[in-house]
């Protein structure tokens, strides 16, 4: 089934995929509401769902809880305009089996849906080293799927064992110059570290810090 808000968007999708002898598409949605009651009366091994609907519309990571919890069958993939690594990670925690950037062509698309039919994850390979440092990440989807990545690289933990000291001691409170202080270091080098961090992590902000170790629990 394929969910989107533009119907043209659909509509190319859905030509794309006809193409393929194996791929059948038996519904096309541009509301999740719509999609959820369909999925009601008839399943589908796999959802090609947008990450971003309409404002009124149900927000992704809501959708692919839903999905999830009530037709756990069911595989999400995502095919979306804009991700941050902080929202692939999300959306895999969430629920997604793969995450495809519109960028891509159809044929790619074919792969993708190709392989989470199948029940291995699928990600770009440019998003795996993305995703460094995020490692409950990897440990969530060899639970989900004991799963291969078809991607080129692996999920390793890319924070270095001082970024993760500087990232525990900053969600334990510390400021900047008490966690210099702890480890003898300067408070320019612990600052450095911790943008260092940020950016492994897709974050930029201490707040997001602090939503991102609610949902993943500590990083690294």
């Amino acid at each position: 089934m394929l969910l989107d808000d533009h119907e043209m968007v659909r509509q190319g999708i859905e030509w794309g995929l006809s193409q393929a002898a194996d791929i059948k598409v038996i519904g096309s949605f541009g509301t999740g509401r719509h999609l959820l009651e369909a999925l009601a009366r008839q399943t589908a091994d796999v959802v090609v769902m947008d990450f971003i609907l309409a404002p009124s519309e149900i927000d992704g990571l809501n959708l692919l809880q839903a999905l999830n919890r009530r037709f756990s069958q069911c595989r999400p993939l995502i095919v979306c305009s804009h991700y941050t690594p902080a929202t692939v990670a999300l959306s895999l925690k969430a629920g997604c089996w793969g995450i495809l950037g519109k960028t891509q062509n159809l044929a790619e698309l074919t792969t993708a849906v190709r392989t989470v039919a199948q029940g291995r994850l699928y990600l770009q390979p440019c998003m795996v080293p993305e995703l460094q440092g995020m490692q409950s990440v990897l440990e969530v989807a060899n639970k989900r799927a004991n799963a291969d990545f078809c991607a080129s690289g692996r999920l390793n933990n890319g924070l270095t064992p001082k970024e993760q000291e500087v990232l525990r001691c900053f969600l334990d409170g510390m400021s900047v110059s008490s966690i210099a202080a702890k480890f003898s270091r300067s408070a320019s080098t612990i600052s450095t570290q911790k943008q260092s961090a940020y950016r492994k992590l897709g974050i930029s902000s201490d707040s997001e810090l602090f939503k991102f170790s609610h949902q993943f629990g500590e990083p690294g």
